[in-house]
């Protein structure tokens, strides 16, 4: 592998963490705010709603600027959602903007493989990065978990900066600013990228017709291309369980974070906690079950 290749993991690695944790801190945020259950329940389908809302548009984006000046913006507006809900936004709006960064993020973390490394290296480059995001799920919530405990909390409570008033008085607020500063972290990641020398396709190719409709014409080519992937049988199996793993990973880990604090009265790094042995099962079982599905019994 490229040296450049296990860059991008770092920056996969930190983000991702980041995204995880900030899920858990914005539930407890909700939570000691009095907020009610489906909005907390909301936080799930808000993060994913650009991802959405945005398919036909984000690959395009990441093909019109390096992928790692594409993933820095990411970040960037990822921090932004962060600050947002620092200050007082409220967490739903907020959450939504890091779902925004991150939607705008996977094109290029995943594009930039296919311009870095040789097509016989991009199957086990993509077992790495599945493998790395799987790890940075499970750690993410276990942070986040951490990071609103007391045992954390206190002490990032406890420390001042002299002669600055942050006005961070929470332990969430603590953990949120933590988080922006991994956000940082994976953005310098970003920054180390290095540049593939694949030539750009700017998103205006006819200045004459402006960048709206140029936008507007992706949507027809976005349409042929979704199309074709489901009519092709090996297309349809991995889209299909593709969506119906994540869509039901994602609302577990708020469903166990939910049950574990009422029928166990866990408090949220407890419940985090366990949430993170829930994915650890997930991980495995399926793991497991793709190993057994691509064996196949020998031939007398």
């Amino acid at each position: 592998m490229k040296r450049g290749f296990y860059t991008i993991m770092s920056a996969q690695f930190f983000s991702s963490l980041a995204d995880q944790a900030l899920f858990v801190v914005a539930v407890d945020l909700m939570r000691s705010s009095g907020a009610p259950e489906w909005q907390r329940a909301a936080l799930v389908p808000i993060f994913a709603v650009f991802y959405v809302v945005l398919a036909p548009l984000v690959g395009a984006f990441a093909d019109a600027l390096p992928k790692g000046r594409v993933m820095f913006i990411s970040n960037a507006i990822k921090v932004i959602g962060c600050l947002m809900m620092l200050f007082g936004s409220h967490p739903l709006l907020s959450y939504s903007i890091v779902g925004l960064g991150a939607a705008a993020y996977s094109p290029a973390k995943y594009g930039i493989l296919t311009e870095l490394l040789p097509a016989s290296q991009l199957v086990k480059a993509n077992g790495w990065i599945e493998g790395l995001t799987i790890a940075s799920i499970l750690l993410g919530i276990v942070l986040g978990g951490a990071l609103v405990g007391h045992a954390v909390s206190s002490k990032l409570l406890a420390f001042d900066l002299p002669f600055i008033d942050t006005g961070i008085d929470s332990p969430a607020e603590a953990a949120i600013a933590v988080l922006i500063v991994v956000y940082v972290l994976a953005a310098w990641f970003n920054t180390r990228i290095p540049h593939t020398g694949v030539e750009m396709r700017p998103l205006r190719a006819n200045p004459e017709q402006g960048l709206a409709r140029n936008i507007a014409a992706l949507l027809p080519d976005f349409w042929h291309c979704n199309a074709r992937l489901w009519r092709d049988r090996l297309g349809q199996i991995s889209l299909a369980t593709t969506t119906l793993f994540w869509g039901a990973g994602g609302n577990l880990k708020y469903i166990v974070l939910a049950w574990a604090s009422l029928a166990l009265g866990y408090n949220t790094t407890q419940a985090s906690a366990l949430t993170g042995v829930v994915t650890i099962g997930t991980a495995v079982g399926a793991s497991w079950r793709r190993c057994t599905c691509g064996w196949t019994w020998p031939r007398a």
